[in-house]
């Protein structure tokens, strides 16, 4: 199967930076939500003739994370979560895209604290178009949702009105802007 997406190039993308966000929110204390981003480390899209092609590798940068909180950022990098000592990245290396019901999915492994797990984000085609540098750019969104216990992220602490402090399921946001490389 191939599908046609207007402005779509083939070719080797790589991020920009400046313009992507990795972007995540988790229950807190059962009754609201924390949000959070890390810096992006790199990221590269071999885009072949057929979009559902495409393979997709990228590292976030776990030291970077960002709650706005810097003692809850902290213990974030701790071995009690991300042990950012010993597990500096995330990974995520595409094994599929794929649409239903004409929405696009790409599917992947996702590395987090050295535990690799089958995810698929949700994408949504920002569009295309050259800079006034002369670069040509592709932007794009995806979300999904994990459980973070499934990758060894398992702290937590009991309420004393029930529940816990930190919930089971991370919703995971992106938002991508890479550039066509000549």
């Amino acid at each position: 199967m191939s599908i046609e997406i207007p402005g779509y190039r083939p070719g080797t993308w790589t991020l920009d930076p400046a313009h992507s966000e990795v972007t995540f929110s988790v229950r807190h204390m059962m009754i609201s939500k924390v949000r959070g981003s890390f810096g992006v480390k790199e990221a590269t899209l071999i885009a072949p003739e057929n979009p559902l092609e495409a393979k997709v590798e990228a590292k976030v940068d776990v030291a970077s994370v960002d709650t706005n909180d810097e003692g809850r950022d902290a213990h974030l990098r701790s071995a009690d979560f991300f042990d950012v000592e010993n597990h500096p990245t995330m990974e995520f290396v595409s094994t599929g895209t794929r649409v239903e019901d004409g929405d696009f999915f790409v599917d992947g492994d996702l590395t987090i604290r050295g535990i690799t797990k089958p995810v698929s984000f949700e994408l949504d085609f920002g569009g295309f178009g050259t800079d006034p540098y002369g670069n040509y750019k592709a932007g794009a969104s995806a979300k999904t949702v994990i459980n973070r216990e499934d990758f060894g992220l398992t702290w937590n602490a009991a309420l004393e009105t029930g529940g816990v402090l930190v919930g089971k399921d991370i919703t995971i946001g992106l938002d991508l802007q890479g550039a066509l490389q000549v």
